[in-house]
């Protein structure tokens, strides 16, 4: 039997910015029914962030590549690849630094700071302070679900001058990732610095897929379960339209992963970023392009 609340003292509560209980997310996260926390994850994101839905438009950088200049319709560039050394990654993240202008670079994950630092004898700490120094903005990826005990990890990364921090999911599968969203609340209070949490994996699992329902229960707990992190986002490349679109009406306000290349062979109407804001706007929502720095730019 339910413990839960009425619906409408839920949304009384989540109106006001209120985080749920442990034990109530947890119950609203198993129920069959996965239109109650939709709601209330609408309700929290419109709280925050009204009709607005973010996106940001990337460019890859690749390990190994020569200077090419982005399209100038980029915003970061992403480092892609893997920097087999951390002399690597350093010019790498140079040859990136060289033609991105006032862009954002983005890259690596919490495992290769690990690497760098067990192959160099550094601390993860000198890694991160060389990478930064090099031209490195942000780390894409610190994994809820790999990082085992993310306090000291956080700690590292603010002490070397990385704000706006990016919370990521592996590829934890659907029946543990309430769990790990769960403690994304108390690092928020403790550090304030995370910027954004992308609740779905970035590993997709050939032999254990999710489905839309599982992902946007995810993303509605996500939402409920960690009001002070600004955006809630969902990777436009990795899952595509469709469940982003879903996505957006179950509490997500930031599109990751946008392609800057804006080919549009069959006509303007057709091009990429055209489908994204169509999307956004059938969603009864209004898009809003921004930067890496989290900044509206358009």
């Amino acid at each position: 039997m339910s413990t839960l609340p009425t619906f409408d003292l839920l949304s009384e509560r989540v109106s006001a910015g209120e985080r749920l209980s442990d034990a109530e997310l947890t119950e609203l996260a198993t129920a069959p029914d996965i239109l109650l926390i939709g709601m209330l994850a609408d309700s929290a994101r419109q709280r925050l962030r009204g009709s607005t839905v973010t996106y940001l438009r990337v460019a890859p950088h690749a390990v190994g590549q020569d200077p090419v200049a982005p399209p100038d319709a980029a915003h970061e560039l992403r480092v892609s690849g893997e920097a087999a050394s951390l002399d690597i990654a350093l010019a790498t993240v140079g040859q990136a630094r060289h033609v991105a202008g006032d862009r954002t670079i983005a890259g690596f994950s919490w495992a290769d700071v690990a690497r760098f630092a067990q192959d160099t004898g550094k601390t993860a700490g000198a890694v991160l302070s060389s990478l930064r120094d090099a031209g490195l903005d942000a780390v894409l990826q610190v994994p809820l679900d790999t990082v085992g005990d993310l306090e000291p990890v956080l700690d590292t990364l603010v002490t070397a001058g990385f704000r706006g921090l990016r919370l990521t999911v592996e590829r934890a599968p659907a029946a543990e990732r309430t769990a790990l969203l769960l403690r994304v609340a108390a690092l928020q209070d403790r550090y304030g610095c995370i910027q954004t949490l992308n609740p779905l994996p970035a590993s997709l699992q050939p032999f254990r897929p999710t489905t839309g329902y599982d992902d946007v229960r995810a993303v509605a707990v996500a939402r409920l379960a960690a009001p002070s992190i600004p955006m809630i986002q969902v990777d436009w490349m990795r899952y595509g339209p469709k469940l982003a679109q879903v996505a957006l009406t179950f509490g997500a306000d930031d599109l990751d992963s946008v392609p800057a290349d804006d080919d549009a062979p069959d006509g303007r109407r057709r091009a990429p970023i055209e489908e994204l804001r169509r999307n956004i706007v059938a969603a009864g929502l209004t898009p809003a392009e921004r930067d890496g720095r989290f900044k509206t730019v358009a």
